[in-house]
């Protein structure tokens, strides 16, 4: 029997997304944002408010870069949800990872996640139901240690997943069917 419980901040579990940007003097911002998901094919949005730093900045730099936290990077994934680049500017530099400059957007490609996604900045929507940042992806790329027959392989990628109602990171792995295939098994 199902009961009513508190409702809490999302659906769960919550993807945990690494969003970066440049600062205005060029250092390097990361913050961690679980409210993010696919609008289309080739387009992000990011339920972010304009408080945060990063969103100043992708709305300066017109780019920035979404990149997929697993579970070799938790405490750093952590650290930039928990530290507000308003008040540390060596956030990044604290973490002890790395960047490369997108040849796609103004915006860095942490080095140490393994897939990311380099975005153009669409539009910020504020009004009462707006999403926030939207973004289109005019690049995904991947380490080859997470690939397998030239496709990303959630089990090597080791994604992890937010549960807001425990707050607790979880590692997904684990292949428990086939999209667009099983269900065929009910049709009648």
């Amino acid at each position: 029997m199902k009961r009513n419980i508190k409702t809490t901040e999302a659906i769960f579990p919550m993807p945990v997304l690494m969003i970066a940007t440049y600062n205005e003097d060029g250092s390097v911002d990361v913050m961690n944002a679980a409210w993010g998901m696919m609008l289309e094919r080739d387009y992000v949005v990011l339920n972010l408010t304009e408080s945060h730093k990063t969103v100043k900045n992708i709305k300066e730099r017109k780019a920035f870069t979404v990149s997929i936290a697993d579970a070799n990077h938790v405490k750093e994934a952590d650290y930039f949800g928990v530290v507000s680049g308003n008040n540390t500017p060596d956030k990044f530099k604290n973490s002890g990872l790395t960047e490369t400059k997108s040849n796609n957007v103004d915006a860095p490609i942490i080095n140490e996640f393994p897939i990311c996604m380099e975005c153009e900045f669409i539009e910020y929507q504020s009004n009462e139901y707006g999403c926030g940042v939207v973004g289109k992806i005019v690049n995904v790329s991947a380490e080859e240690s997470v690939m397998k027959n030239d496709n990303v392989d959630i089990s090597l990628l080791k994604a992890i997943a937010f549960d807001p109602y425990t707050h607790g990171y979880y590692k997904v792995t684990e292949r428990v069917g086939n999209a667009f295939k099983d269900g065929f098994e009910l049709k009648k």
